[in-house]
């Protein structure tokens, strides 16, 4: 018998440890195939379905295979539960003398000298805030990690956060009188001495991959890189290898140059009111577009007169601030870190504004980001594939690549080539749940297209039947705000003409977190809602047996960067749609399906009102790439379904 079965085996030290551990063959298998990736230096990207159980088929290779290790998670909320949980519970199980840090990105830790700063300037928004910074200086004093998620008492979204932490640019690195009680500096270095390292992807490629801040020491000494939810990685991916500079970070350079001006050259106004007068410029930047969430291509930009004439604006306000923060920014440290921000921000924004990338060089994608509040100006490359392929071929050490969503039915292709991965081994393990039992696909008849102006309503129409039968329980799953806000609309009018009593709740109502409790709390709820809970949600048990998905998830094709891809494919002769959109849209699906199934004594129903699920040829494609549930067309069977 291996070392792996032995430990996964029903009289194995896990089962021993753990009263909730069961035998699956899946993951024994995923295991011992981790196991020898690692051994042999490889790179293996590996699906596992839901209740595989990936996560300690991972850990134990991980704790067991010696040297050091950096697991990288798509979300703070695994990330937590790794340290918190998961990683005390194998290590302890397996008796392994395995040490263990939890690394954040700054924002995550209380800064002293930003904390002290917004306490003598005490300038902020709502009196609820002040409470807050005063709670977080009370915690400063006591807290050994400084890591706000050890202080519950104060929203994640509350402004106070924002003048008690610091960011790569405003931090003043060794610089800082509070440089020797720095939270940061010290989780750093208990992750530099730690075998077992936990990180989201967004730090392992701002802090490691680009050498930020010295921690370019962490991965050269590492043996073992995990990824979980790597389905995240080619976008987080994109957004490190590009770059972005907007008009949040103009606007908060102001407000730092304004508030170390008041500290260290009161005497000197001029300084001040250029940083006003650079606010001003950033926000009128914003206020030329007249609406928001829109993603504008190089093209569409030059159609923006009015844009064009407020970014050249703001670019002056910033050469009118310059003369005199150089004048300035020897009287304090944070002066001075302002001067370099200034420079690094203007810099970007030329780059920005150069001309097209020369023949030769990796091709970038200019694009913009136009949100509620700011604007983004974004360089995107192309590919990541060649950028990424070199970062895995520059040691030897090896890879792991996993999530519950990566192949398009048993293909990995899609995301090999995304990333580069051409000499990667790969290997599937479908869920062990009974879905042919447990779970039906409804599709219903008589829908419309997609595109027909009347959809929305035609999703309100058909899902209520199913929403009724489930007795509530539903998430409904839009792939837009705006279908999202109209359909949720709809089925506010239906409960009241019904006199239904489900609560109806709406994503942007509060926190995903507090939409969450409230859903599991009520157990008969509806949630209409969109991205951000096609993924990385879990709610087990009867309060979700219904999941609605409005469209087939598409990327809008008109997406700057996707729009770019498209046509470079096409100039290559390939086939944008088979080999970047279907594949995306096959991924997301799973994950949105995912939503369903997540323990062995579920029962529920994935609704997919889109009729090119059936009608298209590519529909097929779709479906086979869910698990293997039951298929109906009829209302009834879903209704025979929930009365069972």
């Amino acid at each position: 018998m291996s070392e792996m079965r032995r430990i996964f085996a029903a009289d194995g030290p896990l089962a021993r440890a753990i009263s909730s551990y069961r035998v699956r063959p899946q993951q024994v298998e995923m295991a011992e195939r981790i196991a020898a990736t690692i051994a042999a230096d490889r790179v293996l990207i590996a699906e596992a379905g839901t209740g595989t159980g990936k996560t300690f088929a991972y850990l134990v290779p991980a704790l067991l295979g010696g040297g050091k290790v950096v697991i990288a998670t798509g979300t703070k909320t695994l990330q937590d539960q790794l340290f918190n949980r998961d990683l005390p519970m194998v290590r302890d199980a397996l008796a392994v003398p395995a040490t263990v840090a939890l690394l954040k990105g700054r924002a995550n830790y209380v800064c002293h000298y930003r904390l002290e700063r917004a306490l003598e300037e005490g300038r902020l928004e709502r009196r609820e805030e002040v409470s807050h910074l005063h709670a977080i200086a009370r915690f400063a004093k006591v807290t050994a990690t400084g890591d706000k998620a050890e202080l519950a008492s104060v929203p994640e979204q509350s402004g106070a956060w924002f003048h008690a932490t610091s960011t790569r640019e405003n931090c003043l690195g060794q610089e800082c009188p509070h440089h020797k009680e720095c939270f940061v500096i010290a989780a750093r270095r208990e992750a530099m001495s730690a075998d077992i390292v936990v990180v989201n992807h967004h730090l392992f490629f701002a802090d490691v991959m680009l050498r930020d801040d010295g921690l370019g020491e962490l991965l050269p000494a590492c043996n073992t890189v995990i990824f979980d939810e790597a389905h995240q990685l080619p976008e987080v991916a994109g957004l490190f290898f590009g770059e972005s500079v907007g008009t949040a970070r103009v606007v908060e350079l102001a407000r730092d140059i304004r508030n170390e001006a008041l500290a260290a050259a009161k005497e000197y106004a001029a300084l001040p009111e250029s940083a006003r007068a650079l606010d001003k410029a950033a926000r009128d930047f914003r206020l030329a577009f007249s609406h928001d969430g829109m993603r504008l291509s190089e093209a569409q930009w030059g159609d923006h007169a009015q844009a064009i004439e407020a970014l050249e604006t703001m670019k002056q306000a910033m050469v009118a601030l310059t003369p005199h923060l150089d004048s300035q920014a020897e009287r304090s440290e944070g002066l001075t870190a302002c001067r370099q921000r200034l420079y690094e921000i203007a810099s970007a924004i030329d780059r920005w504004r150069q001309p097209p990338t020369e023949e030769g060089e990796t091709p970038f994608v200019k694009w913009l980001d136009v949100s509620s509040h700011h604007v983004t100006l974004n360089l995107t490359p192309l590919s990541v594939a060649e950028i990424f392929q070199r970062q895995i071929e520059g040691q030897s050490r090896s890879w792991i690549f996993t999530s519950a969503t990566l192949a398009v039915g048993s293909d990995f292709a899609h995301y090999r080539n995304e990333l580069g991965l051409s000499q990667a081994d790969f290997a599937l393990w479908d869920s062990p749940f009974d879905y042919a039992n447990c779970a039906l696909l409804y599709c219903p008849q008589a829908m419309p297209e997609p595109n027909d102006p009347a959809y929305a309503e035609a999703v309100a129409r058909v899902a209520w039947p199913a929403i009724r039968a489930a007795g509530g329980k539903t998430f409904v799953l839009c792939t837009s705000l705006r279908a999202m806000r109209h359909i949720h609309e709809l089925l506010k009018e239906r409960l009241a003409e019904e006199g239904a009593e489900y609560p109806l709740l709406l994503q942007g109502e509060g926190s995903r977190s507090e939409l969450l409790e409230r859903f599991r709390f009520l157990g008969n709820a509806i949630l209409v809602a969109s991205q951000s809970f096609w993924e990385g949600v879990d709610v087990r048990g009867e309060a979700l047996s219904l999941v609605v998905i409005d469209k087939l998830p598409f990327a809008p094709p008109d997406d700057p960067v996707l729009a770019a891809r498209i046509a470079d494919l096409k100039k290559s002769g390939r086939n944008a749609f088979y080999e970047v959109q279907l594949p995306r849209a096959v991924i997301s699906m799973k994950q949105g399906a995912g939503r369903l199934i997540r323990d062995e004594n579920d029962r529920g129903v994935l609704m997919v009102c889109d009729p090119r699920m059936i009608t298209k040829s590519y529909g097929r494609r779709i479906w086979q790439s869910l698990p293997p549930m039951r298929r109906t067309r009829e209302i009834a069977d879903v209704e025979t379904f929930f009365s069972q």
